[in-house]
């Protein structure tokens, strides 16, 4: 009858409008909830970013004073070698003198007790040791000591201000400043790595390339071309470019692509959400359907 065709159509059209109206509310939460989890990995980034900041500045900090160390150092080391030369050459005139004849008659009093004094002085400048082992060491008037080992392949120099040098067999060169407590290690090739007290490692490339081991273990790099790498301890991988472009692999597989035209998220399905400056967004799914939407949000094309 008409009038039960009537109701079924009404029936119909509930239902469709009922289902219609659950699609959509089953869309927005699946998009909200993938906003969410975007925004959240955005704020754990940003957060890890500042914790980078706050320890390059702590190491530029350190690093300013160690440089101020070795300048002083070097000064010292400088003193200390002039002061030798000054030594040995008076030593080497008490021995001429001791050894050749003296006239004492033709000699002034005060000369000649300047004389006899001087082999003492020099001992006081430079207390020199031989011990049974076969090493050496040099004490010098400061407090600085120097021992060399036994078949002089080691050098070990224990500086008045608690510092430590060694040289080492296979030529490296190891020096400890004890203030900031950090160890700075040269070796052969030319690489240089620094130990800091916080158990952070810094090391320096004979190429340029600079690498940060983090406390936490996460590790940053620096090339000479101008690429930023950040690897965290979760597998995460951030890559910035010197043109500021930027790529982070995330461990669950994800990528994403930051540059100054759009930014770009890939999943493992093969779905690429595309954020344009503009504000347009594009979304491929692995499926083969394309929606984009303008700025404002509205859909402008659905292709399946």
């Amino acid at each position: 009858r008409l009038e039960d065709k009537s109701v079924k159509i009404h029936k119909l059209q509930k239902e469709k409008v009922e289902f219609e109206r659950y699609t959509t509310t089953a869309q927005v939460t699946r998009e909200n909830e993938k906003a969410e989890e975007i925004q959240m990995l955005k704020q754990q980034i940003a957060g890890l970013q500042e914790e980078f900041r706050r320890n390059e500045s702590h190491w530029q900090a350190a690093h300013g004073k160690l440089r101020n160390q070795i300048d002083t150092l070097t000064k010292q080391n400088l003193e200390l070698q002039d002061e030798l030369r000054v030594s040995e050459h008076q030593r080497l005139e008490a021995k001429g003198q001791s050894g050749a004849a003296v006239d004492f008659t033709s000699r002034q009093p005060d000369t000649l007790v300047l004389a006899d004094l001087l082999p003492v002085v020099v001992v006081k400048c430079l207390v020199e040791q031989m011990l049974i082992d076969g090493r050496k060491i040099i004490t010098f008037r400061n407090g600085t000591k120097k021992e060399i080992s036994a078949d002089t392949r080691t050098t070990v120099v224990m500086f008045f201000n608690g510092d430590i040098k060694k040289i080492m067999p296979d030529q490296r060169v190891i020096y400890y400043y004890a203030d900031a407590q950090t160890a700075h290690t040269t070796y052969p090739s030319g690489l240089e790595v620094l130990r800091f007290p916080n158990n952070q490692i810094e090391k320096h490339y004979p190429d340029g390339t600079k690498e940060i081991v983090f406390p936490d273990q996460t590790v940053k790099r620096f090339s000479e071309s101008g690429l930023e790498e950040t690897v965290f301890p979760d597998g995460t991988v951030v890559k910035v470019e010197k043109n500021g472009d930027k790529m982070v692999l995330f461990s669950n597989g994800q990528k994403e692509i930051h540059t100054a035209q759009f930014k770009r998220r890939e999943y493992p399905d093969g779905t690429i959400k595309t954020v344009y400056s503009s504000g347009q967004q594009e979304t491929k799914y692995s499926s083969g359907r394309v929606r984009i939407k303008d700025e404002e949000g509205n859909i402008i094309l659905d292709k399946k």
